[in-house]
Order: C-alpha cells, then sequence, then structure tokens
C-alpha cells in the first residue's frame, strides 16, 4: 500500500528533478514575496516545497521526512482513526504556509529574496513525531550517539534560533523553527478538538519515565 508520506516524496522528487533543468518551472513555483505581494501568487507558499536547490537539498529533505513520515502518519491513524491520513495530509500542506509566512512578512519587498524547499514542512512532522514518541533515539553530527527527541527537539531549536541571528548561509532557519512549533501545536489543538487523546500529558509521562 503505497502512503501519503510515498506519495508526497513522489510527487516533490518528480517536480524538483523537473525544475532542476528548467528554469522557468523554477521561478514560476519559487517562494518570491514581491510576487506575492504585487501578484497575489499566493500559490507560492506551497509551490515553493515541491521544489529544492539540487539533489542533495532534496535528498535530505525527503529522506528526512521518510523517516519521520511514516511513523507519524501511522500515528496519526491510531489517534485520529479514520481521519489520520486527512489530518496528517492538512499539516504537511498547512506547515508549507505557516513556516514561512514570518519570512514573507520579513522579505515581502524583499526583490533579492528568494527560497524554495520543503524543510518548514518536514519540520513540522519531525517534531510532532517527537510531541508523539518523544523519547525517540535522534542523532546530531557529530555527536557518534543517540539523544531521545525531547532533548534533541530544544537543542535543534537554539542552535537554529542562533544560527538564524546570525544570518550566515542559504539555509531558511527561521522556516525549520516556525515548522517545527507549528507541528506541535498542530498536534495539541487537533487532538485536543477532534479526538479524546491526552497526548500532551502523555508526553510529559514519556518524559518523566524516561528520567526515572
Amino acid at each position: 500500500m503505497i502512503t501519503l508520506t510515498l506519495t508526497i516524496i513522489l510527487l516533490t522528487s518528480v517536480i524538483s528533478f523537473t525544475a532542476f533543468s528548467n528554469e522557468k518551472i523554477m521561478d514560476d513555483l519559487i517562494f518570491y514575496p514581491p510576487a506575492i505581494t504585487n501578484q497575489n501568487q499566493w500559490y507560492r507558499f506551497f509551490t515553493s516545497g515541491l521544489i529544492h536547490a539540487d539533489i542533495m537539498h532534496l535528498l535530505f529533505n525527503m529522506y528526512s521526512f521518510y523517516l519521520f513520515g511514516e511513523m507519524v502518519e501511522s500515528a496519526f491513524s491510531n489517534i485520529y482513526g479514520a481521519s489520520g491520513k486527512l489530518v496528517f495530509g492538512i499539516l504537511y500542506i498547512s506547515a508549507l504556509l505557516v513556516s514561512i509566512l514570518p519570512t514573507y512578512l520579513h522579505h515581502k519587498d524583499d526583490y533579492r529574496y528568494r527560497s524554495l524547499g520543503a524543510s518548514g514542512a518536514v519540520s513540522a512532522i519531525i517534531f510532532a513525531g517527537i510531541f508523539i514518541f518523544p523519547t525517540i533515539g535522534m542523532g546530531i553530527f557529530p555527536i557518534p550517539f543517540h539523544i531521545p527527541g525531547f532533548i534533541f527537539g530544544p537543542l535543534y531549536l537554539i542552535v537554529s534560533y542562533y544560527i538564524s541571528q546570525k544570518g550566515h548561509g542559504n539555509i531558511n532557519h527561521s522556516a525549520h523553527i516556525w515548522g517545527a512549533l507549528y507541528g506541535i501545536v498542530f498536534v495539541i489543538v487537533t487532538a485536543t478538538f477532534l479526538t479524546k487523546a491526552d497526548l500532551l500529558n502523555n508526553f510529559i509521562y514519556q518524559v518523566m519515565d524516561y528520567l526515572r
């Protein structure tokens, strides 16, 4: 059975590879704030997540998404029942918008700024997974051992914020941060209103049990 995770990976990969060799497709889909501000091309919030800078960028995002996507999609089926896949899809798609919205507000009239990639949505899925399974082992290069997700998460956010404040490189760390926070908030809110699951207490219980 083809999961929604694999469907997203396949669609993103096909469009990304097509855009690698077609500059017009890249220009039409990329996140370009002035095009949104002046021409109301709001679709760019979403289409920018379907293209990537190069093969390594694509592989890193899709591999990270695959590792957590399958797990989170399965967990959503258990938590939300028959609506699990729909909720999973809504999280991914809405995270494309939410994660890059602060970037848009900061660069809405910046004609030099462009951004692309699914990193914000991938971060939302990863942190949704961390929230549901807080003791899952995660690695940080170059540390040669795994640490639990509830420790990895805050460290990742702190490092991302520090680097974003320095303003070095071409990586949109803001999208990573907002995507991660949105993933957690989304799960808490939707689980509270759509299910009887108490995921916040479940998170606390797992962490406390791990620390005993």
